[in-house]
């Protein structure tokens, strides 16, 4: 007999909620949709759930605690605002407190969370964050170098299509680069992380592109181009998409001054990435949104197999 799956709500009814939903009713294995959670009643994103069978409310976290199968929602995935996610976990949390809140906003309540990197890690946090599009993509880069060698400084620059940044992501632009940069170095195992952002505005809108800059101590290249490459294959088991754009390339560095990080002679590894969004709800060219709510996917899968287990013994 199959197991139960368990639900979750999306709170968020624009591109990255409604491309986590599909994704959710086609590819779910242990994950299932139970509602759809706006603030727009004319949104296309309640619009759509509502065809597609889904339970919907347009009055925010308050209206999902009233839908009659709230009781049955053991995770709830928030894509919505850095500063609304305080609020709606505040609020989820009162009303029921051992709800799984994933995170797909900078606010950063809960631990930063990138599935290849640190996945197993948090699947008991209540509350886990999924960083940033562009730490998805870049922090698996700058782990592999860390497997290898001592990372002094990472920066990245992630560049997307204007088409592809909507409201939620240009009002959190600060909260992008902080929480990037912080994760950098928590997670990517940097001693200090910088992250920049990009919003292209060519036409015909490009896809997500990636750069990955790392300062370490002297290591044997061939070493670093394997672990990147093996980080790349277990990226692409939930984001197809995501590829080397080029090969990885080293630059010796010699007496090098870094602020906060002081004199440095070492190597620098630099890494071009490319991510082709799946088309699922958003054009291929979103490949920012599609890291996101692939990565979302990947660990509540994973958190519902540990809750799966635990009904088990």
């Amino acid at each position: 007999m199959a197991e139960k799956k368990l639900k979750a709500a999306i709170i968020g009814s624009g591109n990255i909620g409604t491309d986590l939903m599909i994704k959710i009713l086609r590819h779910g294995r242990r994950v299932e949709m139970g509602a759809m959670v706006g603030i727009d009643q004319a949104s296309d994103g309640l619009a759509r759930a509502a065809r597609l069978g889904v339970a919907t409310t347009h009055e925010g976290v308050a209206g999902l605690m009233r839908l009659p199968g709230f009781d049955e929602i053991d995770i709830v995935f928030d894509a919505t605002s850095a500063a609304a996610h305080v609020s709606n976990d505040a609020a989820l949390r009162a009303a029921k407190p051992a709800i799984r809140c994933i995170d797909l906003t900078p606010a950063a309540i809960g631990p930063y969370c990138v599935p290849v990197v640190n996945g197993g890690t948090h699947l008991e946090a209540l509350n886990v964050n999924m960083v940033t599009c562009g730490g998805q993509a870049t922090i698996p880069i700058v782990a592999a170098v860390s497997h290898v060698a001592k990372v002094r400084y990472a920066e990245i620059v992630a560049s997307i299509s204007s088409k592809s940044a909507g409201p939620g992501t240009r009002a959190n632009i600060d909260e992008f680069t902080e929480t990037t940069a912080q994760a950098i170095q928590s997670v990517g195992g940097a001693a200090k992380g910088k992250a920049i952002i990009v919003l292209n505005p060519a036409e015909p809108p490009l896809i997500m592109r990636d750069t990955v800059y790392t300062l370490s101590d002297a290591a044997d290249e061939a070493s670093i181009v394997a672990s990147v490459e093996e980080m790349v294959s277990a990226v692409q088991r939930y984001v197809p998409g995501y590829r080397l754009k080029q090969a990885v390339q080293f630059d010796p560095v010699s007496d090098l001054a870094i602020a906060g990080v002081g004199r440095f002679s070492g190597l620098k590894t630099t890494v071009f990435l490319e991510v082709e969004g799946a088309a699922h709800y958003l054009p291929a060219y979103a490949g920012n949104l599609d890291i996101m709510t692939s990565a979302a996917l990947a660990i509540a899968e994973r958190m519902a197999q540990t809750l799966q287990e635990r009904v088990k013994a």
